[in-house]
C-alpha cells in the first residue's frame, strides 16, 4: 500500500513550525520559519499576518521537497496556533491592521468595559473566564474605541491560524478550542454567545462559522496549492489552539489525564468528560479539541522564566563550567540542587517575578525570598527555585482537584519537562506519577492527528492517541517524599495573603 502523510503546522510567536508525518505519528520531514513581533509602546505586542501566511506556505513547501512525498497522499492537514490574536480583514479579505497579539497588554478599559456591560459573573458563566487583556474581545473594543473609522471598515475577524486557513481554502471557519479564548463563545454550548455580542454591540456576522476541531473546514484552493505545493482539494480541518493541541500531541485526551508545561510560563492543563468552570476565574476553561470535551487550564507567568532568572544572575561559574564540557548549564544547576534537602533549608521561593495570572490574578505581586538566613547559600536559594515553581503549578492543581477534574497521572513538557529533578520534585509534591512524551513535536502532532481524524485515517481523536502516542515509563513519587514537602507548601500557600497588601504598597511607591 503506498504510503499517506498527514501535515501539521504549529503557528507560534517566534516562528512556525510545519510537519510532515507518517499515519504512525513518525517524522518524516519538518521545517521552521520565525519572524519579528513589533511592539510599537511598552507593554503593546503586534505580528503581520502575512509573516504568518509567508512562514506556512515556505514550510509546507520546504517539507515536502526534502521529504519527496507525493502531495496526493497527503491525506489532510491542521494548524494549530497562538491563542488570542486578533485579525481584521476588510470586504476583500485584506488584512486591515497589523494583528494585536496575544501578550499584549494594552486593554485594560476594555476589560473594565466588558465586565460592567456584560456583569463579572454572567462573563464568567458564559464565556468561563474573566475578562482579561490577553483575550480577544478586549482587542476588537480597544479598536472599535481608538480607530473607529478602521473599525467600520472591517467584515471580517479571524484568529492567527484562522488566517492561514483562510490564506489556504478561502473559507472563513473556527473552531471551539481557539474560539474559547476570545471571550465572545458560550463555552458550555460550544457556539457564539448571541448575549455577550448583543451587550457589547459586536456584529455576528464579523465571526467566522464554529467548527469541533477534527471536523472539515475547507480544502486547499488551486491558488493555494501552487504556492505551497500541496495537491488541490487536500482537506483542511478545525486544528486547535497551541495548548489544546499539544494536549492531543501527548495523549491528555481521557478522563484523568493531564500535563504540566514548565517553559517560560507554567500550564497545568487537564481533560475534562464535562463543563466545570471556577466561578472565581482562577483558572481557565475552555472548549478541547476533542468533540464535546473541556480542558480546564491555568498559567503562571515566570515558571521556567525563574530559573533563567536565577541562571542568568547568579550561575556565571556554572554557565562556563558546562561551556567547557559542552554540556547544558542546567544540567549542572541540577545537580547541584539535588545535594541540598527537601525544603531547602527551610527557604520558600514566590515565583511572582511577573505579577500573576492564575491562580492570583495579581498584577502587582512580585517574586520572594521567605525564610533567607546567614546559613543560606546560592544552592539553597536554587533548590528554593525550583521547589516554588512546583509549588504554584501544585496549587493550580488542587484548584483543578477541588472542581473535580482529577489527574491519575501527569505528562511533563516544555524545557522544565526534561529535568529529571524537576520531575521527582513534580511526582513527589503533586503525590503522582510523572511520565513525558517520546515526540517532542506536541501541538503539529497533535493538529495532524486532528486532520487524520477529519479524514478518517482514524475513527477519533483517543482511538488516534492510544495508536501513535508514546510516553517514557513514570517517575513515581518516593515515598515519605510528599510528607515531606507539605509543611513547605502550606508554608507557601501562606504567603501571598499575609504580603497582598505590601505588594499594592509596594507598587504605588
Amino acid at each position: 500500500m503506498a504510503k499517506e502523510y498527514l501535515l501539521g503546522i504549529d503557528l507560534g510567536t517566534s516562528g512556525t513550525k510545519t510537519v510532515l508525518f507518517d499515519t504512525e505519528g513518525a517524522v518524516v520531514a519538518s521545517a521552521l520559519e520565525e519572524y519579528p513581533m513589533y511592539q510599537p509602546q511598552n507593554g503593546w505586542a503586534e505580528q503581520d499576518p502575512a509573516d504568518w501566511w509567508n512562514a506556512a506556505k515556505n514550510t509546507i513547501r520546504t517539507v515536502l521537497e526534502k521529504s519527496g512525498a507525493d502531495p496526493a497522499a497527503v491525506r489532510g492537514l491542521g494548524i494549530s496556533g497562538q491563542m488570542h490574536g486578533l485579525v481584521m480583514l476588510d470586504e476583500n479579505g485584506r488584512v486591515l491592521r497589523r494583528s494585536i497579539i496575544w501578550c499584549d497588554q494594552r486593554t485594560a478599559e476594555e476589560c473594565r468595559e466588558i465586565t460592567e456591560k456584560v456583569g463579572a459573573q454572567r462573563l464568567i458563566a458564559i464565556t468561563a473566564n474573566p475578562a482579561l487583556t490577553g483575550f480577544t474581545a478586549s482587542k476588537i473594543l480597544w479598536v472599535r474605541n481608538h480607530e473607529p473609522e478602521l473599525y467600520a471598515r472591517c467584515r471580517h475577524i479571524l484568529l492567527p491560524k484562522d488566517y492561514v486557513r483562510y490564506m489556504l481554502t478561502g473559507q472563513f471557519a473556527t473552531e471551539v478550542s481557539d474560539a474559547s479564548g476570545m471571550q465572545l463563545l458560550d463555552v458550555p454550548n460550544r457556539c457564539w454567545s448571541k448575549e455577550v455580542l448583543e451587550k457589547l454591540e459586536i456584529d455576528e456576522s464579523l465571526l467566522a462559522k464554529v467548527y469541533e476541531s477534527p471536523e472539515v473546514t475547507g480544502y486547499v484552493t488551486g491558488e493555494a496549492a501552487a504556492l505551497t505545493g500541496l495537491a488541490e482539494g487536500t482537506p483542511v480541518v478545525g486544528g486547535a489552539g497551541d495548548n489544546a493541541a499539544a494536549a492531543v500531541g501527548t495523549g491528555v485526551v481521557e478522563s484523568g489525564k493531564a500535563l504540566t508545561t514548565i517553559g517560560t510560563s507554567g500550564v497545568v492543563f487537564a481533560h475534562s468528560d464535562s463543563v466545570t468552570i471556577d466561578p472565581q476565574g482562577r483558572v481557565h476553561t475552555f472548549c478541547a479539541a476533542v468533540p464535546g470535551c473541556w480542558t480546564v487550564m491555568s498559567c503562571t507567568l515566570a515558571a521556567g522564566l525563574s530559573l533563567k532568572w536565577f541562571r542568568d544572575n547568579f550561575c556565571r561559574e556554572e554557565i562556563q563550567a558546562a561551556s567547557g564540557m559542552g554540556k547544558d548549564p542546567y544540567v549542572l544547576m541540577d545537580q547541584e540542587a539535588e545535594r541540598v534537602p527537601i525544603g531547602a533549608n527551610r527557604l520558600v521561593y514566590l515565583p511572582y517575578l511577573m505579577g500573576e495570572r492564575s491562580p492570583k490574578l495579581d498584577p502587582e505581586c512580585r517574586g520572594v525570598f521567605f525564610g533567607l538566613s546567614a546559613i543560606h547559600t546560592k544552592y539553597d536559594m536554587l533548590r528554593a527555585v525550583m521547589e516554588g515553581v512546583i509549588y504554584s503549578q501544585r496549587e493550580c492543581l488542587d484548584i483543578l482537584r477541588g472542581m473535580g477534574v482529577v489527574s491519575s497521572e501527569m505528562i511533563a513538557c516544555g524545557g522544565g519537562g526534561t529535568s529529571p529533578l524537576w520531575r521527582q520534585m513534580m511526582a513527589d509534591v503533586y503525590g503522582l506519577p510523572v511520565k513525558t512524551s517520546a515526540s517532542k513535536e506536541g501541538p503539529a502532532l497533535g493538529v495532524a492527528i486532528l486532520a487524520g481524524v477529519g479524514a478518517g485515517v482514524y475513527a477519533s481523536v483517543p482511538e488516534a492517541c492510544r495508536r501513535l502516542i508514546r510516553t517514557s515509563a513514570p517517575q513515581e513519587p518516593v515515598p515519605g517524599n510528599h510528607e515531606k514537602y507539605e509543611p513547605f507548601y502550606r508554608t507557601y500557600l501562606s504567603l501571598y495573603p499575609a504580603l497582598k497588601e505590601g505588594f499594592q504598597t509596594l507598587a504605588q511607591a
